[in-house]
């Protein structure tokens, strides 16, 4: 570690370079000069050479690396790739606070080939807690906006990463979605600085108040299917390989200070002043002079260079006795468990009673990655049980993220108290309401409510998504709930329609009901579907199908998402008369794709009714933000509204995968003819046909093989030769990514398989 700057833009009161014991650097030289460049990278070529590593890290690290400009940097990493690179591979990575990152120096770490780490400690309240400037004011824009430039496509190989220092304070679900929000390759999560002498804060009653935190986002984090690297929990599960923070791998990290001075790791100017000092530098001593200092060496002893308390823990090769800084107390040194031992040991509790979800197998001994195995899962044209749960997990972190971006934007406090409340003695029933197709386009239009202009803002949807958790999970609870038009919506249950409710009601929920006050009027609503029905209230129907309920949805405002008429509320004979036609269908898929039914089983939640249409009698939609609904017009046939779930169910799942890979190359105007439509389509919507008619195909050949429909067969072979012939141009069209191709590959595959079956 290349401490190439000593002094730093931000002013973080839990700096431990700064703000803690140590404070050599008051004596140091703001930057590292060029001759001690010069010698500290002979010194690293050196001991390369000597030992005949194949890699060498080096990390430029500060205070602020960046306060060098872009002529300083270039200067530095020249050095070092001229130095080092004759005698091993250099991994060159920096860690910034990004406040000063900008287009010239995304280019150079490209150039240079650098991997940048982004300190960032989650949500504006959460980040400005600590990294402020020395006048107070907030750095929060300037890292979001450094993080928005490494994620470029141009600067993408030298993003990194995010390190977050924890606070207990803060709300660990806006943490996480705000770092979810930045795509981070990986997130280093790091336990604040202490020792035995200046303990951790430890707020409130709770004896393990990091291990609670933590153990909320690593559930989170499991139950959206692990979206992106979190060290800290990778580490602590067993096998999961060692960092700095934890296991017993021998300590490996160096630091040389501005002034060429060797130390220790420097999270050891948290225990006292001079702690990770050796005497040494790179003038006049090597890597291994520095290796054989006491306090480097006790750390490469492995379990026996720890206390007796952690020699006869039996968790000890996973926590490893944590950060060796932590350990420092008076008198006894740093001969002691960490100072977060009681955390840490909960914490393995935590990891170990939640293992994440069982991702498709790919066979014995298969070196399939994650990514390609689900791809190819969903290649077979259905997708299995664990495959669909994963993307519905996915589909809703995403949710949760708007969720918490409207948090931000909302004026309402008490909605998001009772949701973080609910989430912790409830979390079901607040899953049951995020789950809802139509809570997402809620969000998506609250988000985007203030592009048109003169149309007002959308009302705030958190106190309705609120209440409809509390009513499921059976909380008393009351909030202010806006009204529109006369109606409040509460996500799967219903809609109160209620003339004179005016633009806000109080809504007081009780077990089993809940009581509307507004305007010049008041309702008591009661969920019992034996109770006598409450005036204005109109209940989500629902239908039982072989694979659990599935909603009726014909009144939450944001179903009307498909750029088609939407069915105003059904009638009873009407909605009843669809219902019976869904579960048939539902059992004519069972009948003749199981796998396909299997997949509507695990992830098709509420239909939406499609206004009639002369012109169009039969028709069919999906919409990207509501995954877990589709739209179809009400039909009296089974067999043919089977073949409609099949079809618009495909879309679904495609739109979840690209919500997470990209299949297809960005920024194309390239258009694709294909035999279904007689307008040439984009790739991503060759995609979506080609899957689609996939499933439609195997609808058909399974028809023609075990019945005698007398057009199944003919049917079979018309979406075969459909289907073939757009995979066959969105392959020629040299339109998508690697891994779009893979995935249209297998496709071609899962279809001559259909063709092979259907001879």
């Amino acid at each position: 570690m290349l401490k190439v700057h000593s002094r730093c833009d931000l002013s973080c009161d839990h700096c431990y370079v700064y703000q803690h014991a140590d404070q050599t650097w008051r004596g140091r030289p703001t930057r590292m000069p060029p001759a001690t460049v010069q010698a500290a990278a002979r010194r690293i070529a050196e001991h390369a050479r000597e030992h005949e590593l194949p890699v060498v890290h080096v990390v430029l690290h500060g205070g602020e690396p960046l306060l060098l400009g872009a002529a300083g940097l270039r200067e530095v990493l020249a050095e070092l790739r001229t130095a080092i690179t004759p005698w091993a591979r250099l991994d060159l990575r920096m860690q910034t606070n990004g406040v000063l990152l900008d287009d010239e120096l995304c280019r150079l770490f490209v150039e240079y080939d650098v991997r940048v780490g982004v300190s960032f400690d989650g949500d504006r309240a959460a980040n400005d807690r600590h990294r402020v400037f020395a006048h107070g004011g907030s750095s929060h824009d300037l890292v979001r906006r450094a993080l928005a430039l490494l994620r470029r496509p141009e600067h993408r190989a030298s993003y990194a990463g995010i390190l977050c220092t924890i606070d207990v304070r803060n709300d660990p679900d806006r943490v996480y979605e705000a770092l979810l929000a930045e795509s981070p390759p990986r997130v280093d999560l790091l336990l604040p600085h202490a020792t035995w002498d200046h303990p951790p804060e430890r707020p409130g009653p709770e004896p393990t108040p990091y291990a609670d935190w933590l153990g909320r986002l690593h559930r989170r984090w499991v139950d959206d299917g692990r979206p992106m690297s979190i060290r800290m929990f990778e580490a602590l599960r067993p096998g999961g390989g060692g960092t700095e923070a934890f296991g017993l791998a021998p300590a490996d990290v160096l630091v040389i200070e501005a002034d060429g001075s060797w130390e220790q790791v420097d999270s050891l100017k948290t225990a006292y002043h001079g702690a990770a000092g050796t005497g040494f530098d790179v003038f006049d001593h090597s890597v291994d002079e520095v290796a054989r200092h006491p306090g480097v060496a006790v750390r490469q002893d492995g379990v026996e260079g720890l206390c007796v308390t952690c020699r006869a823990c039996p968790v000890v090769d996973r926590c490893g006795g944590g950060l060796y800084a932590h350990r420092w107390r008076t008198g006894s040194g740093f001969d002691n468990p960490s100072v977060y031992c009681a955390d840490l040991l909960r914490l393995i509790d935590t990891v170990d009673a939640y293992p994440p979800p069982t991702p498709p197998a790919s066979g014995e001994g298969s070196t399939t990655s994650p990514v390609d195995g689900l791809l190819d899962d969903l290649a077979t044209g259905h997708g299995s049980a664990s495959t669909l749960a994963l993307l519905a997990d996915t589909q809703l972190s995403i949710t949760r993220a708007l969720l918490a971006a409207c948090r931000d934007g909302s004026g309402t406090t008490a909605a998001w108290e009772l949701l973080v409340h609910l989430d912790q003695v409830a979390p079901e029933a607040v899953r049951a309401i995020l789950a809802h197709p139509f809570v997402r386009p809620g969000l998506v239009h609250r988000l985007d409510s203030s592009a048109p202009p003169g149309l007002g803002a959308a009302a705030d949807p958190l106190p309705a998504i609120a209440v409809a958790a509390a009513l499921r999970a059976g909380v008393p609870a009351a909030l202010h709930v806006p009204v529109r038009a006369d109606r409040i919506t509460l996500p799967t249950l219903g809609s109160l329609v209620l003339p004179g409710l005016g633009e806000s009601a109080e809504v007081t929920v009780r077990p089993g009901e809940f009581q509307v006050r507004g305007g010049s009027v008041a309702q008591t609503v009661l969920l019992d579907p034996l109770a006598p029905p409450s005036t204005g209230w109109f209940p989500t129907r629902d239908v039982s199908v072989p694979g659990g309920r599935l909603l009726l949805e014909d009144g939450d405002p944001y179903r009307d998402c498909y750029g088609q008429p939407v069915e105003s509320r059904l009638d009873g004979p009407a909605a009843r008369a669809l219902g019976r036609t869904l579960a048939a269908a539902w059992r004519v898929v069972h009948r003749d794709v199981p796998a396909h039914a299997a997949a509507l089983d695990g992830g098709l939640r509420a239909v939406v009714p499609l206004a009639p249409d002369p012109a169009r009698p039969l028709r069919s939609a999906t919409a990207r933000h509501a995954f877990g609904a589709v739209a179809v017009t009400p039909h009296a046939d089974p067999e043919t509204m089977a073949v409609l779930l099949v079809h618009e169910w495909q879309h679904a799942k495609l739109g979840a995968v690209l919500d997470l890979y990209d299949l297809v190359e960005p920024g194309q105007g390239l258009r694709i003819r294909v035999p279904w439509r007689p307008d040439p389509r984009p790739p991503e919507g060759v995609l979506q046909g080609v899957y689609a008619h996939l499933a439609v195909t195997q609808v058909w050949q399974s028809r023609a093989a075990a019945t005698d429909h007398p057009d199944a067969s003919a049917h079979a072979a018309h979406f075969l030769g459909w289907t073939r012939d757009g995979v066959d141009a969105l392959l020629a069209s040299r339109s998508l990514t690697a891994t779009g191709e893979r995935f249209a590959g297998q496709l071609r595959h899962a279809l001559e398989e259909t063709r092979v079956g259907s001879r």
